[in-house]
């Protein structure tokens, strides 16, 4: 079984739940290219790194989700609402794999590979909303856009970029599939 980002939920919002991410450790590379593009090539050198490929030569467990978010020169406050337009996307993307809650900055093994950064996320109040099928760009934005309008007109703001999370393996069936798509809101 694979150990899942833990997280609290606060409370049931029409459109999306809201929780309360611990701080947590990743393993975290940024990659150009189009959405589906920029998750498959960083997938590779983060599973090395998981597999072994660290100064240390240690294994560290796979969790779930990996999660795929843009990233562009400089990280700005997100602003609202959230509107994507299909084909709207940036060329460059931060592709983490969540690190295991037993790992700290003291124990998590040092990458080989100088394009893979180990960075700790702060704690982190945040609107979700969870959905099955595909990792299509369209799914994915479609939901994103519905999330951004649900959390403000929630009345809450949102502070960071919006991520997109896979709980799965590539080989599980679409249609099994657990997805999410996350937004930062501000205390």
């Amino acid at each position: 079984m694979t150990e899942q980002q833990p997280y609290r939920v606060l409370g049931q919002h029409p459109g999306f739940e809201l929780r309360r991410y611990p701080a947590h450790l990743v393993a975290e590379m940024r990659v150009g290219g189009t959405f589906s593009t920029a998750g498959n090539e960083a997938f590779r050198p983060l599973a090395a790194y998981l597999s072994g490929a660290n100064r240390s030569r240690r294994a560290v467990g796979m969790t779930a989700p990996v999660v795929q978010e843009p990233a562009g020169p400089e990280r700005i406050a997100m602003t609202a609402p959230v509107v994507q337009v299909e084909g709207d996307r940036p060329d460059c993307w931060l592709v983490r794999f969540v690190l295991p809650a037993s790992l700290s900055t003291a124990t998590v093994p040092e990458p080989e590979d100088p394009r893979i950064v180990i960075r700790e996320i702060p704690e982190q109040l945040a609107a979700a909303v969870r959905f099955g099928g595909r990792w299509t760009d369209r799914a994915f934005d479609q939901r994103a856009t519905a999330l951004g309008r649900a959390v403000t007109a929630a009345g809450l703001t949102p502070s960071g970029a919006i991520r997109y999370a896979r709980f799965d393996p590539p080989w599980k069936p679409w249609f099994l599939r657990r997805n999410e798509v996350v937004l930062p809101v501000v205390e």
